[in-house]
Order: C-alpha cells, then structure tokens, then sequence
C-alpha cells in the first residue's frame, strides 16, 4: 500500500525511534489520507510515558506545546512550515481504557501495545494506524475494507463498546453526515436498543456532536440518521415529532420531509467566503430544520377538513430557545436562531398585496443582522410543486430584496433611529426622564419607519403634535 505522508510524522517517528519509542498515526489522518483528503492536525499514540516523549515533542514543537492532556496521557506541539502553514500533533500514551458505566469519563490505563490501543476505539476505520518512521500500515480490523465499503463498525462488540462510552452512537451518526458512510446493521441495532444510554452524556458534548453533524457535506442524511436511529427521541425531540400523521385526505405536507427539503435548500443558498451568509452557516442550518417545530403543538383540524397552523411561528421560536439552552448553544446562537424561527413567515403577506415602504423598512429593521438569513430561509421554505405559485413567490422575493436595495442607496438601515434624540424630546417636552420619554422615543421610531428620513423641523413638529394629543 502507498502511502503519501506528511514528512513532519516521519521526522518525529525517527526522533521517538532513536530513544527506543514505538510510534504510530492513528485514527482520522489515518483514515483522511486513505480517503485522499487533507489533514493538518495529526493524532499519534507511543510506547513512551508522558514525562518520556516530552523533550523529544517540545524540541520538535519549536513553535508550540500544550499538555492540558496530561492527566489522560496527551502532550501536544506545534509547528509552521516555511508556507506559514501549521501543523499541530497530539501525542498520546497507549491506551487501555476502563469506563464507569455511570459515566462517560475513563479510568485512564496505560496500555503496552498499538493493537490494544486501536481495540478500544470508536470504529473500525478510525482503528487503522501507520507506524513511523518505518511506514508499516497496521489495521487489525479491517478498518481499510470498511473504508472502501463505506460501513461504520465498531471494533468490539458494538453493545460493549456504546456502554463504554454512550457518545459514540452520536460519533456515528455525525460519520453518516461527514464521510457519507451508512452504520452497519449489527452496529445500528445496537444503538437503538441503547439509546437511552446517550442520557449520560453531558450537554456540551452531545451539542458538539450535533455541531459537526450540521455542518458537515451532508447534514440531512445526518439528521435522518439521528431520527432513524432513536437518539433524536432523546437529545432533540423536537425533530422526530414533526413526523406527523398526513390525514386522509393529504391536506398538509409530512412536515419532517419537508422540513428535510428546506434544510437541503438552505444549505444550497450559503454563498462563498466573501457572501452574506459563508457556508457552512450554523445558525441557518439550525433555523432550516427547526422552523417548524412548532407545528405539532398547534395542529388543528378545521371545519371542511382542512388543517391548521395558528401561531406555529411564535410557539416554534419558544420551543427553539428552550431546545438550544438545553444543549447548552451559546447565547448568540440561541437568540439568533429563535428569532429566525420567529420570523419565518414574516414575508408571506408580502405575495398577497406589496408593501408599502414603511413595511420593507420594517422588515429589515426586525431582521437585523439576520437579514440575509431570514431570506433564504424564506427561500428555502417555500417548498410548493406548483410551478406557478413556486414563480409568483420567487418573483415577489426577488422585488423586495431590490426595493431594499434601492431604499438602502438612499438611507442608511443600519442605523435607523427617530429624528429626535432622548435627550431633545425631554428638552423640547420640558419632562424629566422616565416611561414618557420611552413612549415618545417609541413614536418617533414609528413615524421614521412610516416616513423615512425627514426634516429635523418636520420631526420635532409631529413630536409636539403627538405629546398634544395626549393632553387633549
């Protein structure tokens, strides 16, 4: 088998090889350069102790070196290629874990051989090892078949291996998303029957598992896999809820594959680095799939056999907030993607009669900074087979976004604000600060939505007008 290996792997093989060390790359850059793809940061497990390798790795690492992982054996360093690239390597002691099964946190022991260490990791293909200097590819189980196959199987057996450590049946179901891969069914059975065992794992780690899945190449199969697999019915329920019973008579869509479909369709309108919206985007993926989650608390059969909706937006965005604290997503995060949620259905009146610009001014302004989000996940809401309607929409879209840009050229959205500050409306009302001055503020805002950009005389008259109309 050849080989195409980073020459820095090499040069630390021979530095641990002349202290009398076995070293060897294992797992992902393994597994990454069987699949022709690029890695930068290099995983290696060695016969030596921490305090042995550690002046071999900090003369290596002449640009870095970390050992936050020393208490599970873990040194690293870093080094920049003359490119101004880097190149970051974790070097760990071999392993030979044993689990608390009231906790996903091993009992770290030190092991005496690679094949033992491959044997207590997560999966087959990430349980292949290339030992250097001297280029000797080691797969004990048949990491390498499974790799061509695109199979996730786990090294042991699988029940064994998911009770040691609960968060590789989430590992598994990011692989489906980031490798294209598809979980053996031995493997598959066994997360099913054990999922309430993820129940262990913390939040943070669950939501990182969650985070890659998204943004990966694939984040609906991904998505799928969690569903199918039962985990969704633990750490996000929210999602295998919206496989609802279609009715009799098809009056609504299967909301879990259209929900799919709108994920798939917003993933298609990322832009490129320089765009609005950089793909991958985090918060517009979960925007995509969470849109409609509200939906199945708010279904109602109506009179004549139609089916109703009422309100999903708002009750979605309170379910979404709640959802995302749970797995603990940062707070910019959360409120981001609740508001989204909130907004979703915000431009649908706009096909049934245009806006006034007062209206556009205050669909941007609501937006925000999520602007550029809000309508392609509009967009990729809009999911209808009727090509005319699909056309009438897409135009409609299309002509506010101009709108917006020609209103734009003229004033600045970015800072909207009412022509009269606080300061001038209680220096001109003659009042002291409190709740009045926020009502007044609150109308001036309006009446600058209404209005746009007016004279600062023109302003300051409908100030005292409204403040009159209030004595009257």
């Amino acid at each position: 088998m050849n080989f195409e290996v980073w020459p820095e792997a090499v040069e630390l093989g021979r530095l641990f090889a002349a202290q009398g060390y076995e070293l060897a790359l294992v797992g992902g850059p393994v597994r990454d350069m069987l699949l022709h793809r690029t890695s930068h940061d290099l995983d290696f497990c060695t016969s030596a102790r921490p305090e042995q390798f550690e002046p071999i790795l900090r003369r290596w690492g002449r640009d870095g070196f970390w050992d936050m992982g020393r208490k599970f054996g873990t040194l690293g360093a870093m080094r920049r290629r003359d490119d101004g690239t880097e190149v970051q390597v974790e070097v760990t002691t071999y392993r030979s874990d044993v689990y608390d099964p009231d906790s996903r946190k091993p009992e770290v022991n030190y092991g005496d051989s690679l094949e033992g260490d491959l044997s207590r990791r997560d999966f087959t293909v990430n349980a292949m090892a290339l030992r250097v200097p001297e280029l000797e590819f080691v797969d004990p189980f048949g990491g390498a078949n499974d790799l061509a196959k695109g199979v996730l199987r786990t090294p042991v057996d699988p029940r064994q291996s998911f009770d040691d450590d609960p968060l590789r049946m989430m590992r598994a179901v990011r692989f489906v998303a980031q490798l294209g891969f598809r979980i053996e069914p031995a493997t598959a059975e066994a997360i099913s029957d054990m999922v309430e065992r993820i129940g262990i794992v913390s939040a943070e780690r669950v939501r990182d598992e969650l985070t890659k899945l998204l943004l990966s190449d694939r984040p609906r199969a991904g998505v799928e896999a969690l569903v199918e697999s039962g985990l969704a019915d633990i750490v996000f329920p929210e999602i295998p809820a919206l496989q609802l019973e279609i009715d009799e008579h098809h009056r609504h869509k299967d909301v879990f594959e259209h929900t799919m479909i709108v994920l798939d369709r917003a993933v298609a309108l990322e832009t490129g680095p320089d765009g609005p919206v950089p793909a991958p985007d985090l918060t517009l993926r979960l925007a995509a799939i969470m849109h409609d989650i509200g939906k199945p608390k708010t279904r109602r059969f109506e009179p004549g056999g139609k089916v109703s909706f009422h309100h999903h937006d708002a009750v979605g965005a309170k379910l979404t907030r709640k959802r995302l604290r749970a797995l603990h997503f940062d707070h910019h995060i959360v409120d981001d993607v609740s508001e989204l949620v909130n907004l979703h259905l915000r431009f649908h009146g706009y096909v049934d009669e245009p806006w006034t610009d007062s209206a556009v001014r205050r669909y941007v302004k609501d937006a925000g900074h999520l602007y550029e989000r809000l309508n392609r996940l509009t967009r990729a809401d809009a999911t209808t087979q009727n090509r005319r309607k699909a056309m009438v929409f897409s135009s409609a879209m299309d002509e506010m976004e101009q709108r917006v840009r020609d209103l734009k050229e003229k004033e600045d959205f970015e800072a909207i604000r009412p022509d009269v500050d606080g300061n001038e409306i209680m220096e001109l009302l003659g009042i002291e600060p409190g709740p009045m001055v926020g009502r007044a503020y609150r109308h001036m805002l309006e009446y600058r939505l209404d209005h746009g950009p007016v004279d600062h005389d023109v302003a300051v008259a409908e100030l005292m007008r409204w403040y009159g109309s209030l004595e009257d």
